[in-house]
């Protein structure tokens, strides 16, 4: 109960010292995300031992400068998604700024543990993990927000593309387990990357991790699946309901483009009238025909454009009266968001 006290405590000596547009959530609000980077190389006579990750090997030092690479363009993704309509604005400023803090490394496999609800293979040990590189001096020292974790997977090793801990909970693309990371005052996000693959992969775990708080600020999680398609992210927003399935032409999520008709449908040249790039909450925006070809049929450049089309900082948008929020705070201020139990509006 402390730690929550001394949250909602340092949130409203925030409001007494600022100014209305310094408030999270609202205005030109941007926020720093510290970054630890941390990387498992299971390595035999200087190369990772594709025995071990299932689908990649070679050269450690090859191996080693993807991920560095990787890691630059990660930042790179998300920091231009955050930018509000960048795609039209080139002056608009990211909401969110990464900074690498540190870069620890193991030259070994990932921990497992075995799992009921993951028989095969055994599960990541996040939990593991965490304790080793002393993750609560980097979360409440350092001021930690988030920790890419580098692996492999293929069928060696069950992970999450993200999980999350803290004094609100797990929020996250996970089993929402309590247990398999050491919980602190603070809240921190684990994002677990495979570097077999690439940029657009990586960034896709922050694409469903930016959908779990955003239904979760919308509580989703307490209204009946039959009214989803009512709500204001995932019905009006996306255009979808239960199904996950595009059921009018919104924004779509990470695997649904406005135009897409199954599961990673990136590539679909299928053009549909969609009011994504003047998207407002009656529904009355501005729509065009909408197809792959605005994205190039990318799915990297899917999920930046479509960051880029969040309400972010100063949109401009009033649902039913309330003012929208800057929604990048449930990334870049999850804490003070849940304290102060922000959603999608303003009051």
């Amino acid at each position: 109960m402390w730690a929550v006290q001394g949250i909602l405590g340092l949130c409203i000596s925030l409001m007494l010292s600022a100014s209305p547009s310094d408030f999270p959530g609202t205005g030109e609000s941007s926020f720093e995300i510290p970054v630890l980077v941390v990387k498992y190389f299971p390595v035999k006579d200087g190369q990772v031992d594709i025995a071990v990750t299932g689908d990649i090997g070679g050269p450690l030092e090859v191996i080693r400068k993807k991920t560095v690479d990787v890691t630059g363009q990660i930042i790179e993704g998300l920091e231009a998604g955050s930018r509000y309509h960048g795609y039209k604005n080139p002056a608009e400023k990211p909401s969110l700024k990464y900074t690498v803090v540190d870069t620890l490394e193991f030259l070994e496999p990932l921990p497992t543990v075995r799992k009921i609800h993951s028989m095969s293979p055994p599960m990541t040990d996040y939990y593991t993990i965490m304790k080793r590189i002393d993750i609560r001096h980097w979360v409440e020292d350092k001021g930690v927000k988030e920790i890419w974790l580098w692996g492999y997977q293929e069928n060696k090793v069950g992970l999450f593309e993200s999980n999350m801990a803290g004094p609100f909970g797990d929020v996250s693309n996970s089993f929402w387990d309590p247990f398999d990371l050491p919980v602190f005052k603070k809240t921190y996000t684990v994002y677990h990357y495979n570097y077999q693959r690439g940029a657009s992969e990586a960034v896709e775990d922050h694409m469903h991790q930016i959908e779990a708080v955003l239904n979760w600020a919308d509580d989703r999680a307490w209204t009946l699946p039959g009214r989803w398609s009512k709500r204001l992210f995932w019905g009006r927003f996306v255009g979808s309901d239960s199904s996950n399935k595009i059921v009018h032409p919104g924004c779509g999520w990470a695997h649904y483009p406005p135009n897409g008709e199954r599961d990673y449908d990136w590539k679909n040249p299928r053009k549909v009238l969609s009011d994504i790039e003047d998207w407002k909450p009656d529904g009355t925006g501005q729509k065009q025909l909408i197809g792959s070809d605005r994205w190039e049929g990318n799915s990297l450049k899917w999920f930046v454009y479509w960051m880029q089309n969040l309400p972010g900082a100063n949109n401009g948008l009033i649902d039913k009266g309330k003012p929208l929020r800057n929604w990048w705070v449930f990334i870049g201020d999850f804490d003070c968001a849940a304290s102060r139990k922000f959603m999608l509006t303003q009051p």
